[in-house]
């Protein structure tokens, strides 16, 4: 689990603000954020505050901060989920690790739809150190470096030199979906660490174009719970320019009661 800051961080006003406004919902144990394209999750270079370090603005006076539970790259959109309390964070933490937590995404991809449209991505992956950068590259299961991985996805629309596919990770691998999509020839659009497209259709694509939609877990009080965030402009925007239909998986999210882990 991330370690709380050993103090506050100070922020402004202005920051504040921004990070209240990301709120999708919030209840005595958690609080789930929708996190725009930009943002880091934690451990960002630069003089930018992280979202973990905006979480300082729900913190009451001499308590903690939330906890993240979980990280999205710094480009990719959508539902985070923190939580308020200690107790609720090792659950929440338990239940990601117990494959509890079902996580749904957008990607826009290229050159087309996947062959076959739908199916099970499974391709074991390494950590890979260049400098200070780091990549996920596919391996052998029997490397010693090797991690298990395993990625459901299935296409929701095509259009000519471009396809929006739903995934659905079923393992919590860093960069997992942006390096399993690129090992069957379909890398996400925008995504230059992992050879994606930066021009579909004519068109730039604005940034890495995955959106972590849709979020299913255990709630710590009992239940379960799904929360959704809505797709931003540009990704809205680039499907529009594209003639992909994202409204199909929209009406459904609005009816759907919760994914299986």
């Amino acid at each position: 689990m991330p370690t709380p800051h050993p103090k506050p961080v100070s922020l402004s006003a202005d920051e504040v603000a921004f990070v209240r406004g990301l709120v999708l919902h919030e209840d005595a144990e958690l609080l789930a954020l929708n996190k725009p394209a930009g943002l880091s999750s934690q451990g960002g270079r630069g003089q930018v505050h992280t979202l973990d370090e905006l979480l300082w603005a729900f913190a009451k006076p001499g308590k903690a901060r939330p906890r993240l539970i979980h990280r999205l790259d710094r480009d990719t959109s959508g539902v985070i989920l923190t939580a308020k309390t200690k107790p609720g964070a090792g659950f929440l933490g338990k239940a990601l690790m117990g494959r509890r937590v079902a996580k749904t995404y957008l990607a826009i991809v290229t050159p087309g739809a996947p062959a076959p449209r739908g199916g099970v991505i499974e391709a074991a992956l390494r950590r890979d150190e260049q400098g200070r950068e780091a990549f996920m590259r596919v391996c052998e299961p029997d490397h010693p470096d090797a991690e298990a991985a395993r990625s459901r996805y299935r296409t929701l629309s095509e259009a000519t030199g471009a396809a929006l596919v739903e995934l659905s990770p079923e393992t919590g691998r860093m960069h997992q979906l942006r390096v399993h999509l690129a090992h069957i020839g379909r890398p996400i659009a925008g995504d230059a660490r992992y050879g994606g497209a930066l021009i579909v259709g004519g068109r730039p694509a604005p940034r890495l174009m995955l959106h972590a939609a849709a979020l299913a877990f255990p709630h710590p009080a009992g239940g379960r719970m799904r929360l959704t965030a809505p797709v931003p402009a540009d990704f809205a925007g680039l499907c529009q320019d594209l003639g992909l239909d994202f409204a199909a998986f929209e009406a459904q999210a609005a009816v759907r009661e919760g994914d299986s882990p």
